[in-house]
């Protein structure tokens, strides 16, 4: 017998029909899962801050763009003032010593 040094090269790797949807599903899978992932993580960062809402109680003389200044300086009182209104339901301007307000929170 002769050899002539020649190695049998391997046959190219085929996938029948099944392989390929098997192949096809877990690459489909591996997706689902990725966005799942990538979803759930994003709705995450709208959530609101955990714990209760800062508050401040009113000290004589305060008013509420005294307080708004206070409470957030990196904005306009006047869009902090409104807020406080909303959220204290206040129809006034008006506030009284020992009145507890419910700040916004910092953005």
């Amino acid at each position: 017998m002769v050899t002539t040094g020649m190695r049998r090269q391997p046959a190219p790797l085929r996938l029948t029909r099944r392989g390929r949807v098997v192949v096809l599903t877990f690459f489909i899978l591996l997706a689902s899962l990725a966005s799942a992932v990538l979803w759930t993580t994003a709705s995450r960062a709208d959530d609101p801050p955990a714990g209760p809402a800062p508050t401040v109680v009113v000290q004589p003389h305060d008013t509420l763009w005294s307080i708004a200044s206070r409470a957030d300086s990196g904005r306009s009182p006047r869009e902090v003032v409104a807020e406080i209104r909303k959220l204290n339901g206040l129809d006034t301007y008006y506030i009284h010593a020992g009145d507890t307000l419910v700040l916004p929170r910092n953005h």
